[in-house]
């Protein structure tokens, strides 16, 4: 019931962006698009030869390479495929500018550097999260567990070091997740189990797959060598004078040990 509202809740919302004015969607999310084309770098070309910005006619960003809209009449981008184009570069800026965007694909380019800290205020909405075959680096955000609507998240082949953020736990919708050839550690969260252990190879310092334990951490007892053989030899001496000492004592002073009249009387006949 709670992910049914979700979904009406994800529905209403971008009816309400679709039924927006023409103007306000076109001038942000050409905003968006500048944004993106001035970030990174294009060296083939590939963006510069099709984002050209001043066609100015009704949906012209929808012909843009990698562009998709949510009508081929209205500038609202809804998802952003530049795969494959040889980009480089660090993360695009100006993502948040495209407000009713689903799906980000940057895979198989040269991007490098840190994914944003603050990407899902960038980028809220996204069901479909692609950085895959780049050279990302450092931490993977924790604050992607606030993206409730990711069905898919591919980070597969980057640099990415740390742990899986335990916060992972709450992105529930996933179906797709790969982390596949990074520099991750630590445990994997309870939740990503259930996807299949190949999804988490090649990350020498990462536990918790389905045929992979994680080694628990063990206190190293050292071993103190007692020398007992002295204090035996002693404790055996001592034991074998006190009790000569003792029987010769008892032996011929009986009455400093025995303090009944009838029993001494007795010893001493004995």
């Amino acid at each position: 019931m709670l992910a049914m509202a979700d979904d009406t809740k994800f529905i209403l919302l971008f009816l309400l962006l679709s039924s927006s004015s023409l103007c306000f969607g076109s001038e942000q999310d050409i905003q968006c698009l500048k944004s993106v084309y001035q970030s990174v770098i294009d060296p083939n070309g590939v963006l510069k030869s099709s984002w050209n910005f001043e066609d100015g006619t009704v949906g012209f960003i929808c012909r843009f390479t990698g562009v998709e809209c949510w009508h081929p009449d209205k500038n609202m981008v809804l998802s952003l495929r530049l795969g494959n184009l040889g980009l480089q570069g660090t993360f695009p800026q100006g993502l948040q500018d495209c407000a009713s965007m689903t799906g980000l694909d940057l895979s198989n380019n040269k991007f490098s550097g840190p994914i944003p800290q603050d990407i899902s205020r960038q980028v809220p909405y996204l069901t479909s999260l692609d950085l895959s075959y780049n050279s990302f680096s450092g931490s993977i955000p924790q604050n992607i567990s606030n993206m409730t609507y990711l069905n898919v998240l591919i980070l597969q082949h980057n640099q990415l070091s740390g742990q899986i953020p335990p916060q992972f736990d709450l992105l529930t919708r996933l179906s797709t997740f790969n982390v596949v050839d990074n520099l991750l550690s630590g445990s994997i969260p309870p939740s990503l189990l259930r996807f299949p252990a190949w999804n988490f190879d090649g990350n020498q310092g990462l536990c918790g797959a389905p045929s992979d334990d994680c080694p628990r951490s063990r206190r190293r007892w050292r071993p103190v060598r007692i020398k007992l053989h002295r204090l035996n030899d002693e404790s055996s001496i001592g034991a074998a004078v006190g009790f000569v000492v003792g029987f010769v004592v008892a032996f011929y002073f009986p009455h400093c040990f025995v303090c009944s009249e009838r029993l001494r009387a007795y010893v001493v006949r004995i």
